[in-house]
């Protein structure tokens, strides 16, 4: 077993390696790269200096200064709407998801299996669900709450599996007999006694469904119509024009961006969890 986990890890990750080791390479022509380091193919993408007829082509036009008014950044930076858009459909999903998969775990009620079933269950492929949503939603196609909406529907399975496997092995009619035994509502005892002990499927499925939602290409491609690109969006359309090691340099800042974010929501789980 040891073996065969390490055997596909490596199969995983050395695409990622061999991405981020060729952005800083000068040139590749054989079988590996060479002419390390360079920063000009990173500066290229960043828009830090190089030419200006290039400049639209960079992912500089999205780091690039923005507007005198701040909150104008997410729809006019594709990198902030990304971000902000797949935030907001954490978001949605945390309010609709966690107490969906509580329910689950918790009680027996009629229709359970069929909740759980439709919870659990991809609701159709980003291109489907999007087609569908341009025929019943015309009026949101592009817009933040849109799309918002279409992330929060495409990634909410992996809230609820996450979420409700950590339900699933906490003693939860204990936890919550010893503290409203206390005197504790029901409100408090689910807020500050059962969402605390299920924080790692929490931060885990907010991390997953903000990473998934980040890169989804089928979706936004369908509903897109204006605006700033989402960042999936902006990346293809760079990628397609630019060469190998260029393109190398963009995605290694894509995984630059999720593993920054994939940090700083885990930091965030862990101290809005904390019980002390």
């Amino acid at each position: 077993m040891t073996a065969v986990f390490a055997l596909t890890f490596t199969f995983l990750v050395f695409p990622v390696v061999a991405t981020v080791v060729a952005s800083f390479a000068r040139e590749w022509t054989g079988v590996l790269p060479s002419g390390f380091v360079t920063l000009a193919h990173w500066q290229q993408v960043l828009g830090i200096g190089g030419d200006d007829a290039l400049y639209s082509l960079q992912l500089g036009a999205v780091l690039r200064t923005l507007p005198e008014n701040p909150l104008a950044a997410p729809s006019q930076s594709p990198l902030f709407r990304s971000v902000w858009l797949a935030l907001g459909g954490v978001l949605v999903n945390l309010v609709v998801g966690v107490p969906i998969a509580y329910a689950v775990a918790r009680y027996e009620f009629p229709g359970r299996d069929l909740l759980n079933a439709f919870a659990v269950l991809p609701l159709a492929p980003g291109i489907v669900l999007g087609v569908a949503f341009l025929r019943a939603y015309p009026q949101l196609s592009g817009t933040d709450f849109g799309l918002i909406v279409g992330y929060s529907l495409l990634k909410a399975p992996f809230m609820v599996m996450a979420v409700q496997s950590s339900f699933e092995s906490m003693p939860l009619r204990q936890l919550e007999e010893s503290a409203r035994s206390l005197g504790a509502s029901w409100p408090r005892t689910f807020l500050s006694v059962v969402v605390p002990n299920a924080k790692r499927g929490i931060v885990s499925g907010a991390v997953i469904c903000w990473a998934l939602a980040a890169a989804e290409f089928n979706f936004s491609y369908v509903v897109f119509s204006r605006g700033a690109r989402p960042l999936a969006l902006f990346l293809k359309a760079n990628i397609s024009n630019s060469s190998f090691l260029t393109t190398a340099a963009a995605v290694s800042v894509f995984f630059v961006l999720i593993a920054g974010v994939t940090a700083a929501l885990q930091l965030l789980g862990d101290r809005a969890f904390t019980t002390n």
